[in-house]
């Protein structure tokens, strides 16, 4: 006989309510009152009646995702608990008190989700800013109720919404979905009435109509062939657009012709009254909303409370200087939008890559030519054989659709290829006083690693996310490592080409150098370490040679001062170059051919060099590793100062004799472990959980680190278990010795010298001058006429000289000269006394188009340098004015909309 027993109810009866309301399963009911008990012994404050619901909420959503049984939506959570986007993760990184509460799945789901919302967010406060542009608040009486700016609004987004969600598969891409929305916005605009639109948009429409009106189009005439007609001959609206927004007009066509027209094709929209029906609209994204179970991005339309933000971050507002004085004009600096900071970013991009070209200059085939072995046709080959893969790449990433802006990406990424190649190799000429580079231009690795490097840039300048700032690198489904996959690209391999690449190319950004270092720093910390990396053979091989199982960097070596000296030549023919011989002529790096053996050969055996790259590498990684440390030690340990030393020495002793803990795990694994063993053996109270919680705190840190470590084979767990199990049992012997008497001798302290690729923010005295500063420019409020306006400066009191705007009265610069010339004079005076002889200058010298270069020539008898640089800049800015005027030009700086 069969009983049917009642359900039992787990938790009080508010839990029950919810976990109705969400409709979620019994066995995730279960797990989240358990997990809400577990959490609630741990912080007695989540139990209270305050928070009670909101740690019910986050309880169920991490249950929930983890055993793959999610039966409502994240919109649907949030407003069953109250609580906002914003709020919400941050609740959900305060409640993991313990490293095993959420999961890294769950880690991943919530970053795909915040990655979402953040491109929603900015994409809909342009798109609301943008609307207000192009239509008339209250439109004339002509027009009916039924288009009103809310239901224009709403059919707008909606659209889009839809569009985005159907066609494009990176969810976060900002550019794309923007050049997305602008071919809604041209879309829409053509459909409306002109009565409802403002200028220039009016003018554009009714002109459209005057030749044919796209609403009423001619029967037997497919929607494509209609629209691509229509875009073909009516450009005007998209011209405007894309200029408004500083967007490539050839870029958005694209994006309209390969995916939007095929959206509307699918999707069956139909125009009913200048707009398509919103009922059909909004069935449409409904069932893809309820499919994502993500977040409803139409209660936009709605400013709903679930949808707002979290406080904005100090780090993301640019400030100006405090002011010396009360009674000085306030200046302030406004932040710049993701979406107009990404477009900046595009268009400094292109600037740089306007002069180059897609094939070899006439430069780099002299290189060729000047070649043993001439790599022209293979460079060619390569160049035409990773178009191929890179464009199947992207369109798997991005959609089907995409893959003709996939082919534009990596056009501009070979531009950028060829004009570093040249750069690379003038420096290689003028520093080896050499032609030949038949070896280095016949290296495989090296070209397939300068492309990758090239194209990286592209990607990433496209690929800003709408949470990037200065502080944070946002990871996006194309983002770094993804370019290495494409590729087959060793990151080892790759790393040896940024330094170089850096320095060949002067004008990159600001945020692409940023971008740059922070792919170095994640090949040191964890990429270059991973299984079949050549590294390991680098370390195999560097110990053979020395015939002893040493570290593969002497102790010594990092309180050595660091040199960025280091060429992608000495990287990539390093370690097979032989050792350095007395006789005269250039370095066979350079010159020889692959299959060419050197022409003098060593009379006595000489010692192997050691790998210029693998020395490098290790200089860098310690480099790394110490700051990583500290910054981390100041955090724990600032009342512990002798046990830095300490853990220093434990930890760089693992990276050179234990390098095999380093294989498929993290640098920042290794650091807290080190932290944890000398804390332990030094009797001081540091528990993993502190560690780990201080942790979390520093930038670019994730959490998969502490929470997914290999422990053996195919086994991960915990960072306490790899402690316990692997790197304990490794080092016990070691650092037991720590708290002997006589413990092992200290590792030096590195010499941290400044970052090579990091621009500084604070303004750099002139060495020749007297009090004369110069000021990094800010970031562009938006790109005018082809240059960059630089944005307002302060104090006012100080005397200030833009490059490249107007030079103002000429009362600044007969100051300047005369505090130069002052200068000068007490330097001399000082001389005729018989003081020390001072320093030679570097004295600044400006050029036309406005770098700076460190100059060590001589005055002219009569005018100083400075002196000839300005009267060249003034004469080339009045000529620039006056080409202006005669075209007719507006030069006024453009507030950002």
């Amino acid at each position: 006989m069969c009983y049917a027993f009642p359900r039992v109810e787990v938790g009080e009866a508010d839990f029950v309510v919810l976990c109705d309301a969400l409709k979620v399963s019994e066995s995730v009911r279960e797990k989240a009152w358990k997990t809400y008990e577990s959490l609630s012994a741990a912080d007695g404050a989540l139990a209270c009646d305050t928070k009670k619901k909101e740690t019910w909420g986050v309880c169920i959503f991490i249950v929930a995702i983890d055993l793959d049984e999610v039966t409502f939506t994240f919109t649907e959570l949030l407003k069953s608990i109250k609580m906002s986007v914003g709020t919400f993760f941050q609740f959900l990184k305060e409640v993991d008190v313990n490293m095993d509460t959420v999961s890294t799945k769950v880690d991943s789901t919530v970053s795909r989700l915040k990655k979402k919302y953040d491109v929603l967010f900015a994409l809909y406060h342009k798109f609301e800013r943008t609307c207000g542009l192009i239509y008339l608040e209250q439109p004339s009486s002509e027009i009916s109720a039924e288009l009103s700016s809310v239901l224009v609004l709403k059919n707008y987004w909606i659209t889009f919404l839809l569009a985005k969600g159907k066609v494009l598969q990176v969810e976060d891409d900002l550019v794309i979905s923007f050049q997305l929305l602008l071919c809604v916005l041209d879309y829409f605009i053509k459909l409306s009435p002109p009565a409802m639109l403002k200028e220039p948009y009016k003018s554009s429409v009714s002109a459209v109509t005057v030749n044919g009106s796209a609403r009423t189009p001619r029967r037997g005439q497919s929607r494509s062939s209609r629209t691509a007609k229509q875009l073909d001959t009516d450009t005007k609206i998209i011209e405007i657009l894309c200029k408004e927004h500083d967007c490539n007009l050839d870029e958005v066509k694209n994006v309209y012709f390969t995916s939007f027209i095929p959206f509307l094709n699918s999707a069956g929209i139909v125009a009913s009254n200048g707009l398509p029906e919103v009922e059909v609209i909004l069935k449409q994204y409904d069932e893809l909303y309820l499919k994502n179970k993500d977040i409803d991005a139409r209660l936009f339309l709605n400013h709903d409370e679930t949808l707002q933000p979290a406080v904005i971050a100090c780090s993301q507002l640019e400030r100006t200087p405090l002011k010396n004085n009360a009674d000085e004009e306030i200046n302030i600096v406004l932040p710049q939008t993701p979406v107009r900071a990404a477009m900046n970013n595009i268009q400094q991009l292109i600037m740089i890559l306007n002069s180059a070209t897609d094939k070899p200059s006439d430069t780099l085939i002299k290189y060729f030519n000047n070649c043993t072995v001439n790599p022209k046709d293979s460079i060619l080959k390569r160049v035409e054989s990773f178009e191929h893969i890179f464009k199947k790449k992207f369109a798997e990433a991005v959609g089907q659709g995409w893959a003709e802006i996939g082919s534009q990406r990596y056009k501009l990424g070979v531009r950028l290829y060829y004009r570093v190649m040249e750069s690379m190799l003038k420096s290689e000429e003028e520093r080896l006083s050499v032609q030949n580079f038949s070896k280095l231009l016949n290296d495989n690795i090296f070209h397939t690693s300068l492309l990758a490097c090239a194209v990286e840039v592209v990607m990433a300048t496209y690929g800003r996310n709408a949470s990037q700032s200065d502080s944070t690198s946002a990871e996006t489904d194309l983002s770094f490592p993804w370019i290495l996959n494409v590729f087959d690209l060793k990151a080892f391999d790759f790393y040896k080409v940024i330094e170089s690449f850096i320095r060949a190319e002067p004008n990159l950004t600001r945020e692409m150098i940023k971008h740059l270092e922070h792919c170095e720093h994640r090949i040191m910390e964890s990429l270059a370490w991973q299984s079949g990396s050549p590294l390991f053979d680098l370390i195999k091989q560097s110990k053979e040679r020395e015939g002893q199982a040493d570290q593969p960097e002497p102790t010594s070596t990092p309180s050595t001062p660091f040199q960025h000296n280091h060429t992608a030549a000495d990287l990539y023919l390093s370690p097979v170059k032989s050792p350095k011989k007395k006789a005269s002529g250039p370095p066979l790096s350079a010159t020889s051919p692959p299959d060419v053996p050197p022409a003098v050969t060593p009379q006595t055996p000489q010692k192997p060099q050691k790998s210029t790259s693998l020395s490098l590498f290790y200089k860098k990684v310690y480099l790394l590793a110490y700051r990583r440390l500290h910054t981390l030690f100041l955090h724990l340990l600032s009342d512990h100062p002798d046990l830095e030393p300490l853990i220093w020495t434990l930890f760089q002793h693992t990276l050179q004799n234990e390098y095999e803990l380093m294989r498929d795990r993290h640098l920042d694994q290794i650091m807290m472990c080190s932290m944890y063993g000398i804390c332990k053996v030094k009797n001081v109270d540091l528990r993993f959980k502190m560690i780990v919680s201080a942790y979390k705190e520093l930038c670019n840190t994730n959490q998969e680190t502490f929470k997914r470590v290999l422990i053996r084979e195919e086994q991960y767990d915990s960072i306490i278990v790899f402690y316990n199990l692997v790197f304990m049992q490794k080092l016990k012997t070691n650092i037991l010795q720590y708290a002997s008497s006589r413990p092992p001798t200290l590792s030096p302290i590195p010499h941290v010298p400044r970052s090579p690729y990091q621009f500084s923010n604070s303004p750099r005295r002139v060495p020749a001058g007297n009090n004369i500063y110069i000021s990094p420019l800010k970031s562009p409020y938006k790109f005018s006429d082809g240059f960059q306006s630089p944005t307002k400066m302060t104090p006012r009191s100080r005397i200030l000289v833009s490059i490249g705007e107007s030079f103002g009265t000429s009362e600044k610069f007969q100051k300047i000269n005369q505090m130069l010339c002052n200068s000068e004079g007490q330097l001399k005076r000082s001389a005729d006394v018989g003081a020390a002889a001072p320093r030679p200058l570097k004295r600044l010298r400006f050029d036309i188009e406005g770098t700076d270069e460190a100059d060590g020539s001589k005055h002219l008898p009569q005018e100083s340098k400075f002196q000839q640089k300005l009267a060249e800049m003034t004469s080339t800015r009045t000529r620039m004015q006056k080409q202006k005027l005669n075209d007719g030009n507006d030069t006024s700086a453009t507030e950002d909309k």
